[in-house]
């Protein structure tokens, strides 16, 4: 059920900066995204976490790279605020005694870039800054107790999937289902076959879409870390293009975040080639999210042809390649 903003009673005295703050949900899709407007000052954005998603351990893990990356990285990233007992990650409980987690940040001014607008300058600091999270990721020393999900094969395609099961999501008919058993199938394979050395898998964004950017004027905002965790590096790039992987633009988007990419981090062939399985990977998990989180405005935007377009996407990726 849709938190309201009576349910933030008991959180906003958690920190000292919302004094007299006035709540207003902005987003719910995983979790929802409330701006807290403080009179006079500062405004924030509060993201009440969705119960059952992440563990207390797996938030204060993103927590932890974030706040390493702000020390260590110029990435335009979220900065979480602490509340009045010291701690980043919050507990508190709604208006029906439902217990749940949440963290404040400074709020980012901006937009969600258009998908029909021009993105190849976008997909280049997109590049760039896929880059300058994987080489931060490689090098840096993870905290005790630091955990977060793995985005495989199996998580994502398995029936028991992370995001649910493409299988049951709206649209998928027999021939479809037939379609897409099949290029999982050549996925698994394939994915098995590049393997996950420490120089293509390890720390991602894993969610860099467009509705996770905010864009204002030449400054470009990377948000929700949410679904960070284990992956292969180039999924990064098929997080950029979700929703949108049939789209006529994407060979030049694609060719201007590999440009940006290899100036900070080379790429082998390889690397490059594996691009195809991560796009028709990132697509098998948005078509399970679909069917698992179909009362959001997001899936039910995009449920209509999706699971046609992805058999669609199978058929050329079983083909290759995807773009000539």
């Amino acid at each position: 059920m849709p938190l309201q903003v009576r349910d933030l009673d008991n959180a906003i005295p958690l920190w000292a900066d919302l004094a007299g703050a006035e709540p207003s949900l902005i987003n719910h899709s995983e979790n929802h995204t409330f701006l807290l407007s403080v009179p006079g000052g500062e405004a924030f954005t509060l993201r009440v976490h969705r119960p059952d998603y992440q563990s207390v351990a797996n938030i204060e893990s993103e927590l932890a790279w974030l706040e390493a990356l702000h020390r260590q990285t110029e990435l335009s990233i979220p900065e979480p605020v602490a509340g009045r007992n010291g701690k980043l990650l919050q507990q508190f409980r709604t208006s029906t005694g439902e217990v749940r987690q949440a963290v404040l940040f400074h709020f980012i001014a901006g937009h969600e870039p258009s998908p029909d607008s021009n993105l190849v300058d976008l997909f280049s600091v997109l590049g760039g800054y896929a880059a300058g999270l994987h080489r931060h990721a490689i090098a840096w020393k993870r905290p005790p107790g630091f955990e977060r999900q793995a985005w495989t094969a199996a998580s994502i395609l398995d029936a028991g999937g992370l995001w649910g099961d493409w299988r049951v999501a709206p649209g998928v008919t027999a021939d479809i289902h037939q379609v897409l058993d099949r290029a999982q199938q050549d996925l698994r394979r394939r994915l098995d076959a590049y393997g996950t050395a420490p120089d293509r898998y390890g720390l991602i964004h894993a969610d860099m879409r467009l509705g996770n950017l905010l864009v204002e004027g030449d400054q470009v905002c990377l948000i929700d870390f949410d679904d960070c965790g284990l992956c292969w590096f180039g999924y990064d790039f098929a997080a950029a293009i979700s929703f949108h992987e049939t789209h006529k633009a994407v060979p030049a988007l694609k060719a201007s975040w590999l440009e940006a990419y290899q100036a900070i981090r080379p790429l082998s062939d390889e690397d490059i080639e594996a691009l195809d399985s991560m796009v028709m990977l990132r697509r098998m998990a948005l078509l399970a999210w679909i069917g698992s989180h179909a009362e959001t405005s997001l899936a039910q935007t995009h449920m209509p042809g999706f699971a046609e377009g992805t058999a669609a996407l199978a058929e050329r990726y079983l083909r290759g390649p995807i773009w000539p």
